[in-house]
């Protein structure tokens, strides 16, 4: 049986490692339209982009000392490219304390850090072998932080037993991305470039785990609360005519506050009492 020559495989998992981490570098385009539409960043953070530039700038920077690393500078290359024009758009929507601490992000971790790193090693160290390997060594310990992080995520999945906040798509591209450049890596015999995709394929299929697990089920939260056509609409106030701001309110059955009060309801009482709409006193999170 003829075995494929190795440049064709390590050809083959450049060529699909940059097409799947293509989609991956584009998969915050529905973020970044929600964001035009609204002319504001509301709760977005830019730390993932600033991550992700950075991280593209030291692979690029590796690629330049290595040879035979083509496809590792193509996909580098587009990802400071689409990441910088995230990065400003985030900053022309942002608000003022939010630009700044952007700027702050980018002065300390690109162009101080990646400067940093370049000066060093550049002026520092002589031979080209012996630089890339220390470049490598930080794209390493780099990458490996980076994949720790959906540590967080996996936590929040298993306490809220909910996968709201972890889309299936972005896990699969992810673990898909790692799978081709851990091969890639493989074949070009670079122990820098596999190494850190076995971590960050093991965290893949854990997350595509907990997806199947937990993908038919609701936030706890959600499954205590009744539909609202299910509840009777009574509510019980006790000691109506002491008409004072600490007054205690027992609250026997609560349901349909959605619907508006009557009259001579409980509630429209209440409301006509301290001039406002009522509120529950408890409130289930959404």
């Amino acid at each position: 049986m003829a075995t494929i020559p190795t440049h064709w495989l390590i050809l083959t998992f450049g060529l699909l490692g940059n097409v799947v981490s293509f989609m991956v570098f584009l998969a915050p385009l529905p973020t970044f339209y929600t964001i035009h539409k609204k002319k504001s960043t509301q709760g977005f953070q830019c730390i993932p982009y600033v991550v992700a530039l950075f991280s593209a700038m030291l692979w690029l920077y590796y690629a330049s000392l290595k040879a035979n690393t083509t496809l590792l500078v193509t996909i580098n290359s587009f990802g400071c490219f689409i990441e910088t024009i995230y990065i400003s758009f985030f900053l022309y929507y942002a608000h003022k304390k939010a630009r700044i601490q952007t700027m702050k992000m980018l002065v300390l971790l690109v162009v101080a850090g990646f400067g940093l790193i370049v000066a060093l090693t550049h002026f520092l160290v002589k031979e080209m072998i012996t630089r890339a390997q220390i470049v490598g060594w930080i794209c390493l310990i780099f990458s490996l932080c980076v994949f720790v992080a959906p540590l967080g995520i996996l936590r929040q999945v298993i306490r809220t037993k909910s996968v709201e906040y972890m889309p299936f798509l972005l896990s699969l591209f992810l673990t898909l991305s790692a799978v081709m450049w851990f091969f890639y890596g493989l074949f070009l015999k670079d122990y820098n470039i596999w190494v850190p995709n076995v971590l960050g394929f093991t965290f893949g299929i854990i997350q595509m785990v907990l997806y199947v697990i937990y993908k038919d089920k609701k936030n706890t939260n959600d499954q205590q609360k009744l539909p609202t056509d299910q509840v009777p609409n009574h509510v019980f106030i006790l000691d109506q005519a002491e008409k004072l701001p600490e007054q205690i309110i027992d609250i026997v059955k609560l349901g349909g506050l959605n619907n508006k009060p009557t009259e001579k309801s409980p509630v429209a009482s209440l409301h006509q009492q301290y001039g406002g709409p009522p509120r529950p006193l408890v409130q289930a999170s959404a």
